[in-house]
Protein backbone atom coordinates (compact mmCIF):
# COMPACT_ATOMS: atom_id res chain seq x y z
CA UNK A 1 0.00 0.00 0.00
CA UNK A 2 1.32 3.80 -0.92
CA UNK A 3 0.53 4.99 3.04
CA UNK A 4 3.07 2.03 4.52
CA UNK A 5 5.60 2.09 1.50
CA UNK A 6 9.29 2.66 2.50
CA UNK A 7 11.38 6.03 1.31
CA UNK A 8 14.62 6.02 -0.11
CA UNK A 9 15.34 9.99 -0.04
CA UNK A 10 17.89 12.49 -0.59
CA UNK A 11 19.76 14.17 2.42
CA UNK A 12 17.98 17.50 3.20
CA UNK A 13 19.96 20.61 2.85
CA UNK A 14 17.83 22.72 5.20
CA UNK A 15 19.03 21.07 8.43
CA UNK A 16 21.08 17.91 9.78
CA UNK A 17 17.70 15.35 10.95
CA UNK A 18 16.74 15.59 14.88
CA UNK A 19 15.53 12.65 16.81
CA UNK A 20 12.15 12.72 17.92
CA UNK A 21 12.20 12.70 21.39
CA UNK A 22 9.38 14.06 22.24
CA UNK A 23 7.03 11.25 21.05
CA UNK A 24 9.18 8.24 21.42
CA UNK A 25 6.30 7.19 24.02
CA UNK A 26 3.75 7.08 21.83
CA UNK A 27 2.11 4.09 20.49
CA UNK A 28 1.60 3.56 16.59
CA UNK A 29 -24.14 15.46 9.03
CA UNK A 30 -25.44 16.77 7.09
CA UNK A 31 -24.13 20.44 6.41
CA UNK A 32 -26.42 22.54 3.96
CA UNK A 33 -25.73 25.97 2.30
CA UNK A 34 -28.54 27.33 4.35
CA UNK A 35 -28.20 31.06 5.80
CA UNK A 36 -24.77 31.96 7.37
CA UNK A 37 -26.47 35.14 9.23
CA UNK A 38 -30.07 36.78 9.79
CA UNK A 39 -28.95 39.36 8.27
CA UNK A 40 -25.06 40.05 7.86
CA UNK A 41 -23.63 43.33 8.17
CA UNK A 42 -22.69 45.28 4.91
CA UNK A 43 -19.25 44.09 4.00
CA UNK A 44 -16.48 46.81 4.01
CA UNK A 45 -13.40 46.84 2.25
CA UNK A 46 -10.11 46.54 3.77
CA UNK A 47 -7.49 48.87 3.93
CA UNK A 48 -4.45 47.56 3.90
CA UNK A 49 -2.83 50.73 5.58
CA UNK A 50 -5.12 50.85 8.62
CA UNK A 51 -3.18 50.13 12.31
CA UNK A 52 -5.13 48.14 14.60
CA UNK A 53 -5.95 50.37 17.58
CA UNK A 54 -4.18 49.34 20.70
CA UNK A 55 -5.84 48.58 23.69
CA UNK A 56 -5.38 51.04 26.49
CA UNK A 57 -7.19 50.73 29.66
CA UNK A 58 -5.83 51.73 33.37
CA UNK A 59 -8.57 49.88 35.71
CA UNK A 60 -11.48 47.48 35.63
CA UNK A 61 -15.32 47.92 36.61
CA UNK A 62 -15.67 49.67 40.16
CA UNK A 63 -16.44 46.47 42.43
CA UNK A 64 -20.36 46.15 43.16
CA UNK A 65 -21.20 47.49 40.01
CA UNK A 66 -23.49 45.37 37.60
CA UNK A 67 -22.43 42.46 35.28
CA UNK A 68 -20.65 44.07 32.12
CA UNK A 69 -23.17 43.24 28.77
CA UNK A 70 -20.27 41.76 27.23
CA UNK A 71 -18.85 37.92 26.57
CA UNK A 72 -16.27 36.14 25.78
CA UNK A 73 -15.70 33.40 22.86
CA UNK A 74 -12.70 31.38 23.02
CA UNK A 75 -10.94 29.41 20.03
CA UNK A 76 -8.60 26.37 21.30
CA UNK A 77 -6.03 25.82 18.79
CA UNK A 78 -3.08 29.12 19.22
CA UNK A 79 -5.54 30.65 21.78
CA UNK A 80 -6.13 28.18 24.70
CA UNK A 81 -2.74 26.33 23.71
CA UNK A 82 -0.55 26.78 20.70
CA UNK A 83 -0.57 23.50 18.88
CA UNK A 84 1.57 24.91 16.09
CA UNK A 85 4.35 24.71 18.01
CA UNK A 86 4.71 21.85 20.74
CA UNK A 87 2.73 19.96 18.91
CA UNK A 88 1.77 19.76 15.28
CA UNK A 89 5.78 19.09 14.10
CA UNK A 90 6.30 16.18 16.31
CA UNK A 91 2.95 14.68 15.29
CA UNK A 92 4.16 14.62 11.67
CA UNK A 93 7.52 12.72 12.93
CA UNK A 94 5.59 10.16 15.09
CA UNK A 95 3.41 9.72 11.83
CA UNK A 96 6.42 9.49 9.35
CA UNK A 97 8.23 6.78 11.69
CA UNK A 98 4.86 4.97 12.21
CA UNK A 99 4.82 4.38 8.20
CA UNK A 100 8.21 3.55 8.15
CA UNK A 101 9.60 6.93 6.29
CA UNK A 102 12.95 7.19 8.29
CA UNK A 103 14.00 9.77 5.46
CA UNK A 104 11.24 12.07 6.92
CA UNK A 105 12.20 13.97 10.13
CA UNK A 106 11.22 17.77 10.40
CA UNK A 107 13.38 19.68 12.87
CA UNK A 108 12.13 23.13 13.74
CA UNK A 109 14.05 25.69 11.16
CA UNK A 110 12.28 22.84 8.10
CA UNK A 111 8.92 22.90 9.85
CA UNK A 112 8.83 26.89 10.08
CA UNK A 113 9.90 27.13 6.49
CA UNK A 114 6.96 24.74 5.21
CA UNK A 115 4.69 26.16 7.44
CA UNK A 116 5.67 30.17 5.68
CA UNK A 117 5.66 28.42 2.35
CA UNK A 118 2.30 26.59 2.24
CA UNK A 119 0.48 29.18 4.72
CA UNK A 120 -0.52 26.60 6.83
CA UNK A 121 -1.83 24.23 4.31
CA UNK A 122 -0.64 20.94 5.45
CA UNK A 123 -1.28 18.78 2.57
CA UNK A 124 0.52 21.30 0.32
CA UNK A 125 3.31 20.99 3.02
CA UNK A 126 3.71 17.33 2.37
CA UNK A 127 3.93 18.04 -1.82
CA UNK A 128 6.79 21.22 -1.01
CA UNK A 129 8.78 18.00 1.38
CA UNK A 130 8.60 15.08 -0.62
CA UNK A 131 9.11 17.06 -3.66
CA UNK A 132 12.13 18.34 -2.18
CA UNK A 133 13.31 15.44 -0.94
CA UNK A 134 12.10 12.57 -3.21
CA UNK A 135 8.77 10.54 -3.30
CA UNK A 136 8.59 7.06 -1.44
CA UNK A 137 10.44 5.02 -4.47
CA UNK A 138 7.41 2.10 -4.77
CA UNK A 139 4.73 5.07 -5.01
CA UNK A 140 2.65 5.47 -7.81
CA UNK A 141 2.88 9.27 -8.94
CA UNK A 142 -1.31 8.74 -9.26
CA UNK A 143 -1.06 7.76 -6.15
CA UNK A 144 0.47 10.88 -4.18
CA UNK A 145 -2.74 11.79 -2.78
CA UNK A 146 -3.83 9.00 -1.22
CA UNK A 147 0.04 8.90 0.59
CA UNK A 148 -0.58 12.46 1.80
CA UNK A 149 -4.13 12.06 3.18
CA UNK A 150 -2.72 8.71 5.15
CA UNK A 151 0.01 10.83 6.76
CA UNK A 152 -2.35 13.21 7.71
CA UNK A 153 -4.65 10.67 9.39
CA UNK A 154 -1.77 9.18 11.44
CA UNK A 155 -0.56 12.69 11.93
CA UNK A 156 -4.30 13.70 13.46
CA UNK A 157 -3.86 10.50 15.57
CA UNK A 158 -0.38 10.98 17.00
CA UNK A 159 -1.68 14.68 17.59
CA UNK A 160 -4.94 13.50 19.80
CA UNK A 161 -2.55 11.44 22.28
CA UNK A 162 -0.18 14.16 22.44
CA UNK A 163 -2.73 16.64 23.03
CA UNK A 164 -3.96 14.76 26.40
CA UNK A 165 -0.50 15.25 27.78
CA UNK A 166 1.78 17.07 29.64
CA UNK A 167 4.01 17.63 26.77
CA UNK A 168 1.43 20.31 25.11
CA UNK A 169 1.00 23.17 27.59
CA UNK A 170 -2.07 25.74 27.91
CA UNK A 171 -0.51 29.40 27.03
CA UNK A 172 1.13 31.70 29.89
CA UNK A 173 -2.33 33.54 31.58
CA UNK A 174 -5.21 31.84 29.86
CA UNK A 175 -5.97 30.58 33.02
CA UNK A 176 -5.75 33.82 34.67
CA UNK A 177 -8.10 35.60 32.07
CA UNK A 178 -10.62 33.37 32.39
CA UNK A 179 -10.78 33.31 35.99
CA UNK A 180 -10.98 37.14 35.96
CA UNK A 181 -13.41 37.01 33.41
CA UNK A 182 -15.40 34.74 35.72
CA UNK A 183 -14.86 36.70 38.39
CA UNK A 184 -16.05 40.10 36.88
CA UNK A 185 -19.19 38.19 35.74
CA UNK A 186 -18.22 38.48 32.13
CA UNK A 187 -19.44 34.81 30.73
CA UNK A 188 -16.96 32.80 29.00
CA UNK A 189 -17.17 30.17 26.25
CA UNK A 190 -15.06 27.75 24.70
CA UNK A 191 -15.67 26.97 20.39
CA UNK A 192 -14.36 23.52 19.60
CA UNK A 193 -16.13 22.89 16.24
CA UNK A 194 -13.53 24.19 13.30
CA UNK A 195 -10.15 23.98 14.96
CA UNK A 196 -7.70 22.19 12.26
CA UNK A 197 -7.00 18.78 14.58
CA UNK A 198 -10.41 18.03 15.56
CA UNK A 199 -12.84 18.74 18.15
CA UNK A 200 -11.33 15.67 20.37
CA UNK A 201 -7.68 17.14 20.47
CA UNK A 202 -9.88 20.41 21.33
CA UNK A 203 -11.38 18.48 24.38
CA UNK A 204 -8.51 17.15 25.61
CA UNK A 205 -6.68 20.88 25.93
CA UNK A 206 -9.18 22.45 27.88
CA UNK A 207 -9.41 18.96 30.22
CA UNK A 208 -6.04 20.98 30.98
CA UNK A 209 -8.39 23.82 32.67
CA UNK A 210 -9.13 21.64 35.59
CA UNK A 211 -12.94 20.50 36.03
CA UNK A 212 -13.40 23.26 38.59
CA UNK A 213 -12.75 25.71 36.05
CA UNK A 214 -14.53 24.36 32.78
CA UNK A 215 -17.50 23.74 34.97
CA UNK A 216 -18.28 27.41 35.33
CA UNK A 217 -17.50 27.63 30.96
CA UNK A 218 -19.82 26.93 28.34
CA UNK A 219 -18.10 24.19 25.59
CA UNK A 220 -19.24 24.75 22.65
CA UNK A 221 -19.07 21.61 20.23
CA UNK A 222 -20.92 19.75 17.62
CA UNK A 223 -23.64 18.87 19.57
CA UNK A 224 -24.47 22.18 21.43
CA UNK A 225 -24.25 23.97 18.21
CA UNK A 226 -27.07 21.48 16.43
CA UNK A 227 -29.22 22.25 19.71
CA UNK A 228 -28.80 25.30 19.46
CA UNK A 229 -31.90 27.68 18.00
CA UNK A 230 -29.65 28.90 15.11
CA UNK A 231 -28.27 25.46 14.41
CA UNK A 232 -31.40 24.02 14.59
CA UNK A 233 -32.77 26.78 11.84
CA UNK A 234 -29.91 26.76 9.21
CA UNK A 235 -28.70 22.90 9.66
CA UNK A 236 -32.06 21.68 9.69
CA UNK A 237 -31.52 19.31 12.47
CA UNK A 238 -34.88 18.73 15.09
CA UNK A 239 -36.08 22.20 14.19
CA UNK A 240 -38.70 22.53 17.31
CA UNK A 241 -42.34 20.90 16.32
CA UNK A 242 -43.73 24.44 17.02
CA UNK A 243 -41.88 26.14 14.52
CA UNK A 244 -44.00 26.48 11.25
CA UNK A 245 -41.92 24.71 8.69
CA UNK A 246 -42.92 27.29 5.96
CA UNK A 247 -41.48 30.10 8.32
CA UNK A 248 -38.17 28.39 8.61
CA UNK A 249 -37.51 27.71 4.68
CA UNK A 250 -38.59 31.41 4.11
CA UNK A 251 -36.22 32.65 6.69
CA UNK A 252 -33.57 30.54 5.51
CA UNK A 253 -34.52 31.62 1.49
CA UNK A 254 -34.23 35.55 2.96
CA UNK A 255 -31.09 35.05 4.25
CA UNK A 256 -29.44 33.28 1.38
CA UNK A 257 -30.59 35.80 -0.62
CA UNK A 258 -28.63 38.37 1.66
CA UNK A 259 -25.59 36.76 1.62
CA UNK A 260 -25.76 36.49 -2.02
CA UNK A 261 -26.27 40.30 -2.56
CA UNK A 262 -23.32 40.90 0.32
CA UNK A 263 -21.17 38.53 -1.61
CA UNK A 264 -21.14 40.11 -4.84
CA UNK A 265 -20.50 43.44 -3.18
CA UNK A 266 -17.68 42.19 -1.60
CA UNK A 267 -17.08 40.54 -5.11
CA UNK A 268 -17.74 43.73 -7.17
CA UNK A 269 -14.90 45.61 -4.80
CA UNK A 270 -12.43 42.67 -5.61
CA UNK A 271 -13.22 42.70 -8.99
CA UNK A 272 -14.13 39.26 -8.97
CA UNK A 273 -17.28 37.03 -10.14
CA UNK A 274 -18.86 34.76 -6.85
CA UNK A 275 -21.06 32.19 -6.61
CA UNK A 276 -22.62 31.98 -3.29
CA UNK A 277 -23.02 28.31 -3.57
CA UNK A 278 -19.14 27.88 -3.73
CA UNK A 279 -18.94 29.80 -0.53
CA UNK A 280 -16.24 27.35 1.96
CA UNK A 281 -17.93 25.17 3.98
CA UNK A 282 -15.68 25.71 6.62
CA UNK A 283 -16.69 29.44 6.84
CA UNK A 284 -20.58 28.31 7.23
CA UNK A 285 -19.64 26.33 10.48
CA UNK A 286 -17.63 28.73 12.28
CA UNK A 287 -21.25 31.41 11.37
CA UNK A 288 -22.93 28.54 12.73
CA UNK A 289 -20.59 28.18 16.10
CA UNK A 290 -20.22 31.45 16.65
CA UNK A 291 -24.09 32.27 16.86
CA UNK A 292 -24.94 29.29 19.01
CA UNK A 293 -21.79 30.15 21.08
CA UNK A 294 -24.01 34.15 21.81
CA UNK A 295 -26.62 31.86 22.40
CA UNK A 296 -25.13 30.12 25.30
CA UNK A 297 -23.60 33.14 26.79
CA UNK A 298 -27.01 34.91 26.81
CA UNK A 299 -25.41 38.02 24.61
CA UNK A 300 -26.11 39.51 20.92
CA UNK A 301 -23.34 38.82 18.95
CA UNK A 302 -22.56 42.67 18.74
CA UNK A 303 -21.39 41.88 22.56
CA UNK A 304 -19.51 38.75 22.42
CA UNK A 305 -16.02 39.23 22.02
CA UNK A 306 -14.27 36.52 19.79
CA UNK A 307 -10.57 35.60 21.08
CA UNK A 308 -9.37 34.28 17.78
CA UNK A 309 -6.15 32.32 16.70
CA UNK A 310 -7.76 31.96 13.18
CA UNK A 311 -7.78 34.24 10.59
CA UNK A 312 -10.92 31.98 8.89
CA UNK A 313 -12.53 32.98 12.80
CA UNK A 314 -11.87 36.55 12.39
CA UNK A 315 -13.25 36.93 9.12
CA UNK A 316 -16.48 34.60 10.15
CA UNK A 317 -16.83 36.90 13.30
CA UNK A 318 -16.78 40.14 11.07
CA UNK A 319 -19.06 38.61 8.67
CA UNK A 320 -22.13 38.32 11.73
CA UNK A 321 -20.92 41.63 13.68
CA UNK A 322 -19.00 40.20 15.75
CA UNK A 323 -15.51 42.02 17.46
CA UNK A 324 -12.45 40.03 17.81
CA UNK A 325 -9.18 40.40 18.65
CA UNK A 326 -6.52 38.08 17.90
CA UNK A 327 -3.58 36.28 19.87
CA UNK A 328 -0.81 35.65 18.17
CA UNK A 329 0.29 31.76 17.56
CA UNK A 330 4.02 30.24 16.02
CA UNK A 331 1.59 30.10 13.06
CA UNK A 332 0.38 33.38 12.88
CA UNK A 333 3.56 35.33 13.85
CA UNK A 334 3.70 37.09 10.61
CA UNK A 335 0.23 37.59 9.38
CA UNK A 336 -1.95 40.45 9.19
CA UNK A 337 -5.39 40.69 10.65
CA UNK A 338 -7.15 43.81 9.29
CA UNK A 339 -10.75 42.55 10.56
CA UNK A 340 -9.41 42.44 14.38
CA UNK A 341 -10.23 45.06 16.60
CA UNK A 342 -6.96 44.69 17.84
CA UNK A 343 -3.93 41.83 17.65
CA UNK A 344 -1.92 40.30 21.12
CA UNK A 345 0.84 38.77 21.48
CA UNK A 346 -0.60 36.92 24.61
CA UNK A 347 -2.39 36.88 28.09
CA UNK A 348 -1.30 39.32 30.89
CA UNK A 349 0.58 41.95 31.21
CA UNK A 350 0.67 44.72 28.48
CA UNK A 351 -0.97 41.91 26.07
CA UNK A 352 -4.56 40.90 26.77
CA UNK A 353 -6.86 41.12 29.96
CA UNK A 354 -10.07 40.76 31.07
CA UNK A 355 -9.77 44.78 32.30
CA UNK A 356 -9.05 45.90 29.05
CA UNK A 357 -12.10 44.17 27.45
CA UNK A 358 -14.12 45.85 30.36
CA UNK A 359 -13.03 49.79 29.84
CA UNK A 360 -12.79 48.92 25.67
CA UNK A 361 -15.57 51.23 23.73
CA UNK A 362 -16.18 49.24 20.62
CA UNK A 363 -16.90 51.05 17.74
Amino acid sequence: MAAAAAARCLPLRASPPEVAKAFSSIPASSSTSAAASLPLRAAVPPSSCRRITPLRCSSSLPQGSASPDIAVLLEVEGVLADVYRFGNRQAFNVAFQNLGLDCANWTEPIYADLVRKASGDEERMLLLFFNRIGWPTSLPTNEKESFMKSVLREKLKALEVFSASDSLPLRPGVEQFIDDALNEGVPVAILTTYGRNGEKTSRSIIEKLGQERTSKIHIVGKEEVETSLYGQLVLGEGVASSLDEQLVKEAQKAASAEKQRIAEEVASILKLSVDINAASESSEKIIVTLRAGSEYVGRDVQNCILVAGSQSGVLAAERIGMPSIVVRSSLTARAEFHSAKAVMDGFGGTDLTISKLLCKKWS
